[in-house]
Order: C-alpha cells, then structure tokens, then sequence
C-alpha cells in the first residue's frame, strides 16, 4: 500500500519552480486562511501527467476538462488532509522526523560536492579502465620520517640511475636492501623481477600512484611519486586494452633444465593447432598440468587482469575474437599458448557510475569533489580566516568585535591564532584519547567566520575532541594546522547544508514533497485505513447496504460476484499402469450411480491400484470464465477424464451452482478498499465545513492546457 501511495503522490506532487506576478495569479483554493494560487495547481497538473509547463496551452476538449476536473478533486481532498495533519502536529511526529532526516541527509549529498570534479574523475577513472597497464616500482618507505628529505634524496637517486638506463629490477632489489635492518637482511632472498606488480587498471592502486602510472609511456621511469606508503619511482613496461574479466584456455610447457626441449614441445603444439586439431585436445596431449582439476580442459574462467601473468594480458590483447589463439610465448614459468574464450565489454559510463561512487568512498579521489566544492563555496559565503587576516578582536557585552588594521600598519599582527590550541594539544590526539578542558584554553577569539558568523578557538577545540584519528605521531603545530583546514572545511560544509531550503529552491520542494507525503501516510493510516481495518461492525454494516446496490451484468461490479461455479470432486492417478482409464471409468460410473461420497469413491480407486500407488482428492469450485480445465462441452454434471503426465485426473462434476454474490471474507479485499474510500469521503466533507474549503469555479474554468 505504502508503494502505490508514492506513486501516485509523486504523479500529484512532483514539480518544478513556476514564477508569477499575484495579480495574473489569482487564488484557486481556499482552506481556512491558507490561500493556495493557481499557478501552483497547474503546475502540479502538468507535472502529473507529463506536459511541460512552459507549452503552449490549446482549447480544452471533453476528455481534457475531465482529468482537469479529477485532478482538481484529488488536490482538495489532499491539501485539505494536508492542512489538518499540519493543525495536529503531523510534521512533529518522532519517527517521522527520524526518516526525513535520513531522506534530507542522502538528498543533499550531491548538494555538497561540486558535480563537475565528480564527473571530471568518473569519466578520468572511465577512460582508464579501458586499459591494463604493467609495470614495476621502487619504493622508499618514510613510515614516520613524513616528508623527510632523506628519503626524497633516495628516490631522485633511483629515478637518475633509472632513467640513465640501470636495469629497474636491479635497482629495485638494491634499494629495498638498503632499507632493511641487519635483522631483516639475514632472511631476504632477492627476487629477479624486484618491484614488478603486475597488471592493474583503474582503482587497483592508491590514486597518486595510478595517476603518474597512466601518464606514462611504455619504457618511461617517473619521477618520484608521493603516497601514504612512502615515495615511487614508477617504470612502465606495457599498456594494452583490458576491461573486467576473461576467460581463457592454455597450454604450458614447463622449462625444466632443458630450454630447447620446451621450445621445441610448444612448437609442436602450435603447428597441431594450425593443422586443425582442437585446443582441448592438444592442451590434454601436451600440456604439463593436464588433468589439473583447477583448470579443467585448459579453462581459466573470469580472470581479472592482475590474477594474470602480464605475458598473459599483453598477448589476450592481440587477439580479436573468441576461439582465437596466440603464438607461443615464454614466461618465467615456462612457454605458453593462450586461447581467448570470452571477455567482458566495458558498459556506459553511466552504467559503472554507481560502482565507481561506491569504489571512490575507499579511495582518495573521493575526497576531490568535495574539496573543489569547499574551494568554490568559501567566496560565495564570504569566508574569512581571521588566523590571516590581520587586525585585532575585543569583546564588548559578551560580544566579539573585529577592528580591521590600518593599511601599511607595519607592527599588525593577525587578529587570531592557533598558538593556544597547540599549547593545550597532547600526544593522545594520536591514540584518540585526548580530553578538550575549555578551563585550560587561554584564548578564546574567533578563528574564521561565514556570512559574518563567528567559529572560535572553542568550536575548533570541540571539533578536534569529537573528530580524532588514529595516526603517527608528528609535529603538533603542523598536525594542529592540517586539522584546523578540515575544521574549515567542516563548518562551510554544515554551514551550506543548513542553507539549503533556503538557496536552493528545487531541494527546498523535494524536501516538502517527502515531509507531505511522510505526513499525509501516517495520517491516513490513523484517520482511515487502520479505523477501516479494526472496525468490523462498520464493514459488516457497509457490506450489507453495498451488497444490495451491486448488479451481476454491471461489469463495474463483477469482482462482487461468483459467476456460476462447477463443484468437481478432482481424483488425480499419477501412474496409469496401475489403474487404467478404462477400469476407472467403470469405477465411477457405480460411484455416481450410487451416489458414493468422495471418500468412498477415492476408497474404491485406491483399491483398485496395483502396487503402491496412491490416488489423490480435493473438491474444487471450478468458475466459468476464469478457468481452463474444464471445456465447454463438460460445463453440466457428468465424469470427464484427463491426460496429466504418466497419468490421468478425473473430474466429478457434482453440480453447477448458479451466479451470485460473494461472501464478506470470500470478497474482503474489495469492501475494505471501498470501506476506506468511504470513510475518506466522508472525513473530507466534515474536515471542508471544518476548514470552509472553497475552490474558486471561475478560476478552474479558466484554465487551458
């Protein structure tokens, strides 16, 4: 019930911003003082079945001026409803405010981010999945020498000796040697292929480390990269076209000890191939894991491209269609030839959209929309960050007042600063143990303001006891100082967000759309349809006076009404080698002869099974018109034998009942629906002599659409 409500409530209610001078916008509706324009209805009316509001209007037909008519009815009764859940405080109920602010919270978000980064990076991340990229990094970790000079010096030394041309694998085992401990190097065993990470695509690696990855050119080394692990220098080996998973076949030929007798073993294999003999075939001939129950015939299902040998996805690249296989190629595991059994296609962008919104909450990029939109918005609202500004605060009853310096005041300072915050700042900010004593604070000036509202050092105090993190300790004036930009961009972030009905006029009606139709479903659900379902004296009563108002040739009342009904005791035997037609037949003809019952009946065929059959019974009211077992030429009493399966069922035509009215509970459904209509008719009539409704005829009859 809840659903259909919100269909048709968003049909009525959902609607764009229609702008109109009062005096050629005259008053429609009346209810108490509320004054409702005509502009505002056929808005609504419009918006409900899909014109444009803006076309341009015709003369009004027959069948237009009746949903005119029939809107107009529903939009009384609804305002009206409206307006007496807003007299009893509806909009203030608990729960309903609970799930407002949970609807508010997940309607603003796209308010709160600036939407052209967000696109900027969806269609950047897009692009980038379009490709597999192979490469290899050194990394010189900083774990908590952050932004160390020593560590930088490390990375350019890599990044000159790469690009002069040192082998990278080399230079990648050299460089992680050197910053082991003598504990460490006692059990490192150096790899040859050092640093390589083997293919990834877009959000396979932290944002920074993707981005100069994808810059790069195959052979390229970049400069060193800066992320939360430490500094990269990044080398290039492929880029090739790769999206979602493949499926694959393959064959391999382990090297062993002799080079040319795996050469020459994969060779054979490609010339079976091409003289047309099966992959699968050859693959279980040949290859050295046949028989492997992880890879089936060769099949390696929905492989993504970094559960693959970078060999693997440079070679898939080169192949065109499904069936289609490559050349041998030799990999550190061996030599290999790969046949392309299905790969993925890379959908819309729209289509991926929600899963890059969801892979962007665990990705830093995520952060990038938000930012730019805190970047744009500190303008608009007139931000001012007082710990730059120079001048000087003085509180005058109660109240902060700023005194801007004198230009070229050469002994100005700023007028605030977070020297107080860091004085009374400890270590347990780190660990999330630290306790704001506002006792302690020394100063209490503001630090920023927005659209001249004041945030002092306490509100930032306040902020950073309820937002610790767990991280490194580190410098606690530059920690202080990074936590004071995001207090910043918190409070503008709170601050828009509170603003939004206000300056964003599309929100604004969204939001009273919800909080009616929230208000107007409780209110029913109190007034009408939970009094219609608890009061079965009053639906006895509307039954028994609906009951005699209702014909049987009125298609409008044919839900009412049984049509005739053929009552048919069903006999179904599954097995037709244990009881044949021919002797159940028999059967029942002495059964209806007889004038057995159903059990008695059953009790005969039963026994007549040979085994251990099982013949089973029900009575079934068969409906003419809304069933298909029985035909036309079996509509009267009589036996008729069916087919079914192995088996046959038998119908007992006992007698056909003649049309007529169904029962309360055989028809609830029904009356309780227009037990509720009638109850809302009559709550509507009592609530517009309550409130002296009136709809302005003359208006309604000038409108044109």
């Amino acid at each position: 019930m809840m659903h259909k409500f919100f269909f048709i409530l968003t049909a009525l209610l959902l609607c764009g911003p229609v702008h109109a001078q009062q005096s050629n916008d005259p008053v429609l509706l009346e209810i108490g003082a509320q004054k409702i324009r005509r502009s505002e209805f056929v808005r609504d009316f419009l918006r409900s079945i899909g014109q444009d509001s803006v076309a341009a209007s015709a003369a009004c037909t027959y069948e237009k001026r009746q949903k005119l008519e029939e809107y107009a009815r529903l939009f009384v009764n609804f305002r009206t409803k409206l307006a007496d859940a807003y007299a009893l405080g509806y909009d203030t109920l608990p729960s309903l405010r609970r799930e407002l602010a949970t609807y508010r919270q997940e309607l603003a978000q796209p308010y709160l981010m600036d939407s052209v980064t967000l696109l900027r990076i969806m269609r950047e991340a897009y692009e980038r999945n379009h490709y597999a990229l192979h490469a290899a990094h050194i990394l010189i970790r900083m774990e908590q020498r952050q932004d160390s000079v020593a560590a930088w010096q490390m990375a350019m030394e890599a990044y000159n000796r790469a690009v002069s041309g040192e082998d990278f694998y080399a230079l990648a085992a050299e460089f992680n040697q050197r910053q082991l401990t003598e504990q460490q190097r006692l059990y490192y065993h150096k790899n040859p292929a050092e640093g390589d990470l083997g293919c990834f695509t877009a959000f396979d690696m932290v944002y920074p480390f993707e981005s100069a990855a994808y810059s790069l050119q195959p052979g390229e080394v970049s400069k060193p990269v800066h992320t939360r692990f430490g500094y990269h220098v990044i080398k290039l080996f492929a880029k090739v076209p790769f999206y979602g998973n493949v499926s694959l076949r393959h064959i391999w030929v382990r090297e062993g000890g002799n080079a040319s007798r795996g050469r020459a073993r994969i060779q054979l294999a490609y010339e079976q191939l091409k003289s047309g003999q099966s992959f699968v075939e050859v693959y279980s001939n040949i290859s050295d894991d046949a028989g492997n129950p992880n890879h089936p015939e060769g099949l390696m299902a929905d492989m993504t491209c970094h559960q693959l040998p970078p060999e693997y996805v440079e070679h898939l690249a080169l192949l065109q269609h499904e069936g289609d296989y490559s050349e041998p190629f030799q990999t550190s595991y061996g030599w290999h030839i790969i046949q392309l059994i299905r790969r993925d296609t890379i959908p819309s962008l729209e289509a991926l959209m929600p899963l890059y919104k969801q892979r962007m909450t665990r990705d830093m990029r995520g952060n990038m929309p938000r930012e730019e939109f805190i970047v744009r918005n500190l303008e608009k609202y007139h931000f001012i960050d007082y710990t730059k500004t120079l001048g000087t605060w003085k509180q005058v009853e109660g109240e902060w007042r700023f005194t801007a310096a004198r230009k070229n005041d050469r002994r100005a300072a700023p007028a605030s600063s977070l020297d107080a915050v860091v004085a009374i700042a400890t270590d347990s900010l780190f660990d999330k143990r630290w306790v704001f004593d506002s006792a302690s604070l020394v100063d209490h000036r503001p630090l920023m303001s927005l659209d001249g509202q004041l945030y002092t050092t306490d509100d930032f105090c306040r902020y950073l006891a309820l937002n610790q993190q767990l991280g490194i300790r580190r410098n606690l004036a530059s920690y202080i100082a990074q936590r004071y930009q995001n207090f910043i961009g918190e409070m503008l972030t709170r601050y828009v967000d509170a603003r939004l009905e206000t300056d964003n006029p599309d929100f604004r009606e969204v939001m009273d759309e919800y909080r009616h139709g929230l208000m107007i479903f409780a209110y029913n659900d109190d007034k009408i349809w939970s009094r219609a379902s608890a009061d079965s004296a009053g639906l006895q009563q509307f039954y028994d006076a609906r009951q005699v108002q209702l014909e049987y040739d009125n298609l409008d009342d044919e839900v009412y009404f049984w049509n005739s009904r053929a009552r048919t005791n069903v006999y179904t035997v599954a097995d037709s080698t244990l009881l044949t037609s021919a002797k159940a037949a028999k059967i029942m003809s002495k059964a209806v002869k007889k004038k057995w019952t159903s059990s008695l009946t059953r009790d005969a065929l039963q026994k007549a099974l040979k085994g251990d059959g099982h013949v089973d019974t029900h009575l079934e009211l068969f409906e003419d018109g809304r069933q298909s077992t029985l035909t036309s030429g079996e509509w009267r009493p009589g036996v008729y034998l069916h087919p079914d399966g192995k088996g046959y069922i038998i119908l007992h035509v006992e007698s056909i009942m003649p049309p007529e009215p169904k029962k309360l509970s055989e028809a609830r459904g029904y009356y309780l629906n227009d037990y509720q209509n009638e109850l809302e008719r009559r709550h509507v009539e009592q609530l517009r002599r309550q409130y002296n409704v009136v709809l302005h005829r003359d208006v309604l009859d000038e409108i044109v659409y």
